[in-house]
């Protein structure tokens, strides 16, 4: 599935109710919430900060898709193409940054 269709999936959902989108300032909130649950769970896993016996458990894969959900909404409330401008981070990856590390 390429993003447009994320995009649209999250774009159909959203439709569906009077409020729609929030503002883009309270939606970058949200993503950050988001980011730090994924950051949470990331420290727990692999970092020196183990969970309590209490918290629950939550999946890694869950977290990077509400992350996912969250920035859906915010290209869709700007009307932007998330997959166009991913193939341009990716044409400076293979471009400018061709050369920058070793290569195996």
């Amino acid at each position: 599935m390429i993003m447009k269709d994320y995009q649209k999936q999250v774009d159909d959902w959203v439709q569906q109710y009077k409020i729609g989108y929030w503002k883009p300032l309270e939606i970058m909130a949200r993503l950050t919430e988001e980011t730090g649950e994924l950051a949470r769970e990331i420290n727990h896993r692999f970092g020196p900060k183990k969970k309590k016996s209490s918290e629950d458990k939550k999946e890694l894969e869950d977290e990077i898709a509400d992350i996912i959900f969250t920035l859906s909404c915010l290209a869709n409330s700007l009307d932007l193409d998330i997959d166009r401008g991913f193939s341009s981070v990716m044409d400076k990856c293979y471009g400018r940054d061709k050369d920058r590390w070793e290569k195996k």
